[in-house]
């Protein structure tokens, strides 16, 4: 296929998802994005949307890093809506960014393994229609909150799990993690029901299959959290292993606190700084950060 035909192929598709855009303006630029709604996968359960957020300078035959935000919500509930403060921001610095649907047990009677098994299938479609999408399919970034951070860390490091019907030839896994206190270690009791079965719980433990081979990983916990210390056995074992992993924690503060500011500011200029360090981002920050949210950082040796 010839570069002209190949730009009229784009600009088709960029027309016949107009349908689907809407503008939005943000408040931390002057810019405005574009956020289009697509149909990734169909489930016996219903269908399943994400939502992209391009660039006001996206032009069909880019190839941009990308980020996709999962929805914490222990598996059971959650919106698309949680991460599109984030969303709005990294797409005016110049990313294409994305909200993920996923199943969970309140809305489609599922379990934890179909969350990742959707998670997965999420990368896989990105990776998939990058060229029409605009994305480089070798700089997407898997994120999220909680459940959603699980569902994230587990597209990267957990095998299996993977939708049948899919080309399982175009691969599921993120080229870089972001999470924010996700659950890393799925065995305890009140998480086994969630997952279905301890030997479903064992095998959807992102904490128990680290190997070097693993992107790097940035992760973000509260010290009031008790899933604190699966934040540190996976800095823990990135040393050991010789991985990539920087792990930040914000003192006194609980489960979710990067939900509001000054928090949700902090985490996300920490976010954009490890981002711009792996080459996903360039230019400068427009977030104003509270000098008094401090994180204490630790980062597995040498990096």
């Amino acid at each position: 296929m010839n570069r002209k035909y190949h730009l009229i192929l784009c600009i088709l598709f960029f027309l016949s998802s107009l349908a689907y855009a809407q503008k939005v303006n943000l408040s931390t630029e002057n810019d405005t994005i574009t956020i289009k709604k697509f149909i990734y996968k169909t489930t016996r359960q219903g269908e399943l949307a994400i939502y992209i957020h391009y660039p006001e300078a996206w032009k069909p035959l880019d190839k941009r890093p990308t980020i996709v935000f999962f929805f914490g919500g222990g598996w059971r509930r959650g919106t698309v809506n949680q991460f599109k403060y984030q969303a709005d921001y990294l797409a005016s610095r110049g990313m294409i960014t994305a909200r993920a649907d996923y199943r969970v047990k309140n809305h489609h009677g599922t379990l934890a393994d179909k969350c990742v098994e959707d998670g997965k299938s999420t990368i896989r479609w990105l990776r998939a229609n990058a060229s029409r999408l605009g994305i480089d399919p070798n700089r997407i970034v898997a994120s999220g909150g909680s459940a959603g951070g699980h569902v994230a860390a587990c597209t990267s490091i957990i095998n299996g799990f993977e939708e049948a019907n899919e080309d399982l030839s175009v691969s599921s896994k993120p080229n870089l993690l972001i999470l924010f206190n996700p659950v890393l270690d799925a065995t305890a009791a009140k998480r086994v029901s969630r997952m279905g079965s301890k030997e479903i719980a064992t095998a959807l433990s992102p904490n128990l299959y680290l190997y070097k081979e693993i992107p790097a990983t940035l992760l973000f916990y509260g010290t009031g959290d008790s899933l604190i210390a699966h934040g540190q056995n996976y800095i823990s074992k990135a040393k050991q292993i010789g991985f990539e992993a920087v792990l930040y924690m914000a003192s006194d503060v609980g489960h979710g606190f990067f939900n509001k500011n000054p928090w949700l500011n902090k985490t996300l200029s920490l976010t954009e700084q490890f981002l711009e360090k792996h080459g996903y981002l360039h230019g400068n920050s427009t977030l104003s950060v509270s000098g008094k949210a401090t994180m204490i950082r630790v980062s597995s040796s040498p990096f």
